[in-house]
């Protein structure tokens, strides 16, 4: 893990320090017996046709803290290897996978899978790294350690990153990865309740019209 760049500063002020976390464990808890209603027959699905129904993976939070994170599974059991192949046989995807660390047209999502991300449904075990304190409920999308050199902000740093935020309500798949960057400089200079629920607000928006990814 690499060590933590000398200079960065925390966000300031009571929110950020304090009550964004207490904001982010209300909500985990008031939403758990409806967020269980649907992660559970949704698991089960899972379960029926690929094994397994959760899917763990580091991902890379405050101060570069690596942790793992948890989603439900939407890939085939050998995505890793069903990937490279994909990338060795298609140029063009493997340009869009070196600019946007992701493919529009991806081989290894199954078609439950494929539901599920579409409805965001996937994401809502990272409830659970929410409830831990790994990440809050809006911040940046969280990145994985081999993405860490392609990523050439600061702020990222600086936050837990989120289960929504400014990145994934704006332009989630249309942007670079390296494009993130500029979303969490200006989530971070402009951190505060209203901001949080003004992203929250946009997330229902976001779902209602979903797109996954």
């Amino acid at each position: 893990m690499a060590a933590r760049p000398e200079g960065r500063r925390e966000p300031n002020g009571p929110y950020p320090r304090l009550f964004k976390r207490l904001l982010d464990i209300i909500l985990v808890i008031v939403a758990a017996p409806a967020v269980l209603a649907v992660i559970l027959p949704a698991a089960l699905a899972i379960a029926l046709q690929h094994g397994s129904p959760f899917y763990v993976q580091e991902r890379v939070g405050r101060g570069g803290r690596i942790f793992r994170m948890w989603k439900l599974r939407t890939m085939v059991p050998d995505a890793d290897a069903r990937l490279e192949r994909h990338l060795a046989d298609n140029p063009a995807a493997r340009a869009e996978w070196d600019e946007y660390q992701k493919l529009h047209d991806d081989p290894r999502v199954t078609p439950l899978g494929a539901l599920l991300r579409r409805s965001s449904i996937d994401e809502l075990p990272q409830l659970w790294n929410v409830l831990k304190g790994d990440m809050s409920i809006v911040g940046p999308r969280p990145f994985m350690p081999s993405q860490r050199s392609l990523y050439p902000g600061e702020e990222y740093y600086r936050m837990a990153p989120g289960l929504t935020g400014m990145w994934q309500v704006s332009l989630r798949n249309e942007s670079s990865f390296a494009q993130r960057a500029q979303f969490d400089r200006l989530y971070f200079h402009n951190l505060s309740l209203r901001t949080d629920l003004a992203l929250m607000l946009r997330t229902v928006g976001v779902l209602l019209r979903p797109t996954g990814g």
